[in-house]
């Protein structure tokens, strides 16, 4: 396989050879002039590898698809399902946009932190959960509306389902 970027190194990030690999993968699903369009899917990868997309990840990718490094943070800063910084096992993002906040986001929210005692944006002590405020998650009228590990959405959240479903994955956190 021809990778002309097979050892891209940008402030002392490297990334694997199996990363390198994927990042192709995507890359080659645009025309050669736009494998720009790519960046999403591959701060996607590094984010599954690492749980979070460091500044200097950031700047490697940029490297890697020959973008402006500030073109990849607006991307990486737009959408809520990137992490900043490293994150709990299970990250939960309650949705507290308008809609939502009229069906009560807002107050699940606290519930949310004070049943986990943690803070908003903060991370549990276990490292288990981290709790978030989220934008639009597009379930307006199944609020109030979560969002666990951007990927499985929880609807019409009563604080009993809360509870089962913090119970469970604390139950499969601890499995694993």
């Amino acid at each position: 396989m021809n990778t002309p970027h097979a050892h891209a190194v940008v402030e002392a990030v490297e990334f694997s050879e199996t990363t390198l690999q994927r990042f192709a993968r995507e890359v080659a699903k645009y025309p050669a002039d736009q494998q720009q369009s790519a960046v999403i899917a591959c701060l996607s990868i590094i984010q599954q590898e690492d749980g979070h997309v460091s500044p200097a990840q950031e700047k490697a990718l940029a490297h890697y698809l020959h973008m402006p490094v500030m073109a990849v943070h607006e991307v990486f800063t737009f959408y809520n399902m990137f992490n900043l910084k490293p994150v709990g096992r299970f990250k939960i993002n309650v949705c507290t946009n308008l809609p939502c906040q009229l069906r009560a986001g807002q107050q699940t929210l606290a519930y949310v932190c004070n049943k986990l005692n943690v803070e908003v944006g903060g991370t549990t002590a276990d490292g288990l959960f981290t709790v978030q405020p989220g934008e639009c998650m597009g379930a307006c009228a199944d609020a109030p509306v979560l969002l666990v590990n951007d990927r499985h959405m929880c609807s019409f959240m009563s604080t009993d389902k809360i509870d089962q479903m913090i119970d469970e994955l604390r139950q499969a956190g601890a499995q694993s």
